[in-house]
């Protein structure tokens, strides 16, 4: 059978019709990404944590009247972050995108975050967060090529062990579409196998897009022994995954739903544990619609099935190309090889 490939650059900009920016603060450790379309898109949202953070995701869900978004954002900050969407949304304002209401443009613009105010930096922020002006340079920015890492959401992001950071893949499927992942990975669980560099994702890797090590050979005795971040955030809301999942195949939003609860696979094949109360895990889906490819239910298959490893492939990618930077708490996966 013929290997699956990623895009030309293995980022979700290789779904068509896609853009993303990105904005940090290196003295708070922390930032915004944002994803924004050629035109508005078709979104879904699916939050599998048990300490969510968010902004507009009732708005999406398929039995409310909304059809099309205008961007997604990504945040740091806890809830601080949700301040984000709004400095998108003054972008868009000015360049006139929105839902036209009776002479006055609406942006609409959903938003998760991420809770990485203990990471070593400075949040003596003043009256007001940094979040909003981050969200607004990162909608001015956007971009189909973007650095992965230590950057917007990801820039103070951690795992058990190491530092997280920004993580994106794509795949192209054989019913023609192509399938993108973007992951802020802050999990309190750990993406390596013990105290390995070994990635659970493994399985899923693309060449040696993050490392290229495999499994270890024989596992490690305690491979399956629950790692936490920190012992206190085990027990709190200090944590969280949160994606994206895009594809360029035509969906509805109950299909968009259904492709982004697929893609929590992929939180499960890349993070042991996920899905706990100290997360926040959510998944965003979009559909551009630029491929105009209708699916049939194979093609459905095949979708969420690689909707799940592109985004465990995505969470891997973010935590490999993570850097270090003064005042770390944590080292980076380069540190254990």
């Amino acid at each position: 059978m013929m290997p699956y490939l990623a895009g030309p650059r293995n980022l979700i900009t290789d779904v068509a019709g896609l853009r993303v920016g990105n904005a940090q603060d290196d003295v708070i450790k922390s930032g915004v990404t944002v994803i924004l379309p050629d035109a508005p898109m078709v979104a879904g949202v699916q939050v599998l944590g048990g300490a969510p953070g968010s902004r507009e995701t009732d708005a999406l869900e398929p039995h409310n009247s909304l059809e099309t978004i205008h961007a997604v954002v990504l945040s740091g900050g806890s809830a601080f972050g949700l301040d984000a969407a709004s400095g998108v949304q003054s972008a868009l304002r000015e360049d006139g995108v929105g839902v036209e209401v009776r002479g006055h443009r609406v942006p609409i613009v959903p938003a998760a975050i991420l809770f990485d105010l203990i990471n070593g930096g400075n949040k003596d922020w003043g009256r007001y967060p940094p979040y909003r002006e981050l969200g607004y340079t990162a909608t001015r920015t956007a971009s189909l090529d973007f650095s992965l890492g230590t950057i917007g959401a990801g820039a103070g992001a951690l795992s058990s062990g190491l530092k997280g950071g920004l993580g994106s893949a794509s795949t192209v499927l054989k019913s023609g579409v192509t399938v993108g992942a973007l992951a802020a990975a802050n999990p309190l669980g750990s993406t390596t196998v013990g105290n390995s560099a070994h990635f659970w994702a493994a399985p899923f890797e693309l060449g040696d897009e993050f490392g290229g090590l495999g499994l270890p050979a024989p596992m490690p005795d305690d491979a399956s022994a629950i790692r936490w971040k920190f012992e206190e955030l085990a027990r709190s809301a200090g944590n969280t995954t949160i994606a994206i999942v895009a594809t360029d195949a035509v969906l509805t939003k109950a299909a968009a739903k259904r492709l982004a609860i697929a893609a929590h696979d992929g939180f499960t094949r890349a993070i042991w544990p996920s899905h706990t109360q100290g997360d926040g895990d959510l998944v965003f889906a979009l559909a551009t619609g630029a491929s105009g490819i209708e699916l049939d239910e194979m093609g459905i298959l095949e979708l969420h099935a690689m909707a799940g490893a592109t985004m465990a492939r995505a969470i891997a990618r973010g935590i490999h190309a993570a850097t270090p930077s003064p005042g770390d708490l944590m080292p980076v996966w380069s540190s254990r090889l």
